[in-house]
């Protein structure tokens, strides 16, 4: 196709409690979606970037301004353009891998569209639904944390993942085992909040036959995280340190992981995130999707992502209701601790206007 027109559109969507993490406390999620416009279809990407650069170093204006200012320039100049060119295409800037993510989604979309395909087919899908796992904040209290999980439980879930940091791990952890359990799937998610030097105190975690734990230390601290993997048994899985195939190739060469999170906007799209699969695959590396808070929009495609083979554990697709009283797609529900995987053409759902709507704060049209 031939990119006509490109929309940015900016919206806040308040959560329906605070989500905290090791990195910080949301109320509200602050989105960019791009709407990318070709000659005979058009189709909608998500960037996952968030409102400040905390998680990582992209964000929202950041990600507007690459986008208006390079990327999408760089995109109009294609004249045969599919999902597959844009990456070479963006090639020669440096970084920015939300952004990239967002508009090759966007072009990713309206390919299908027009080819009347949809994303989980083109990936590669061999399942109708997925196993929906819940990430739990960081809470005030155990009490509330254990109020939380079990309504989590009760609701579906088939897998629990404990926000954790210095000062709060193996407390809540020994909570939620005591009140629930060994049956339940269970794993913990640092956001790299503690060092190597943390080794001994995270080996605390071992006898609590833990899934995984995601991204203990810094992200670029690949070889930390390998010498950690030899001190305890609970298996490592990295999330931010993984960037690319190649990166994710590195990490399992090296014995930094032996499980890894794959979240699309973080590796610059679907497609990368595909090779990250394969990759893993290859390696007999167990592989499951990572959530950013998205709106149905980029749920619907982390789902189809999620059908692929080699994810094999339960990821942070969770229910829209998780985060959202009212989503801007269809919302997304559980059956049977399931989502189902969208059959549509492209991502398989589209913005309901009126939601839409009464969530955006701006609209801006690029020229191309």
């Amino acid at each position: 196709m031939k990119l006509t027109g490109v929309e940015l559109h900016r919206i806040e969507m308040p959560l329906v409690a605070p989500f905290r993490t090791s990195f910080g406390t949301q109320t509200t999620r602050t989105s960019l979606l791009v709407r990318a416009v070709g000659t005979d279809s058009e189709g909608w990407g998500e960037c996952v970037a968030m409102a400040d650069p905390l998680y990582s170093s992209e964000y929202v204006d950041g990600a507007a301004d690459v986008l208006r200012r390079f990327f999408v320039p760089a995109l109009a100049a294609v004249e045969r353009l599919d999902a597959a060119a844009v990456g070479p295409a963006l090639v020669r800037f440096h970084g920015h891998r939300m952004a990239k993510a967002a508009l090759e989604t966007a072009v990713l979309d309206a390919e299908l569209r027009a080819g009347n395909r949809s994303l989980s087919r083109e990936l590669g899908a061999v399942h109708d639904r997925v196993p929906a796992g819940v990430s739990v904040g960081i809470m005030a209290s155990v009490p509330q944390l254990l109020e939380a999980v079990g309504n989590y439980l009760d609701e579906g879930y088939l897998r629990i993942k404990l926000k954790i940091e210095p000062g709060w791990d193996i407390e809540p952890v020994t909570a939620v085992r005591e009140r629930f359990g060994d049956d339940v799937l269970l794993q913990v998610d640092a956001n790299t909040a503690y060092t190597v030097a943390d080794a001994r105190h995270l080996a605390r975690l071992d006898p609590f036959d833990l899934l995984l734990i995601e991204q203990p230390l810094d992200e670029e601290d690949v070889l930390g995280h390998a010498e950690l993997a030899r001190q305890i048994r609970t298996p490592v899985c990295l999330d931010e340190s993984i960037t690319s195939a190649r990166a994710a190739a590195a990490a399992i060469r090296l014995g930094a992981c032996s499980i890894i999170n794959v979240k699309p906007g973080r590796v610059g799209g679907y497609l990368e995130a595909r090779r990250i699969h394969d990759v893993c695959v290859a390696h007999g590396v167990p592989v499951w999707c990572g959530g950013m808070l998205e709106t149905g929009l980029g749920r619907a495609a982390n789902v189809a992502l999620a059908a692929l083979p080699g994810f094999t554990l339960p990821g942070d697709t969770s229910a829209s209701s998780r985060y959202y009283q009212t989503d801007i797609t269809a919302p997304f529900t559980l059956i049977d601790g399931h989502l189902q995987v969208p059959t549509g053409p492209g991502i398989g759902v589209e913005p309901l206007q009126a939601e839409l709507d009464a969530v955006t704060t701006s609209v801006e049209r690029l020229a191309v």
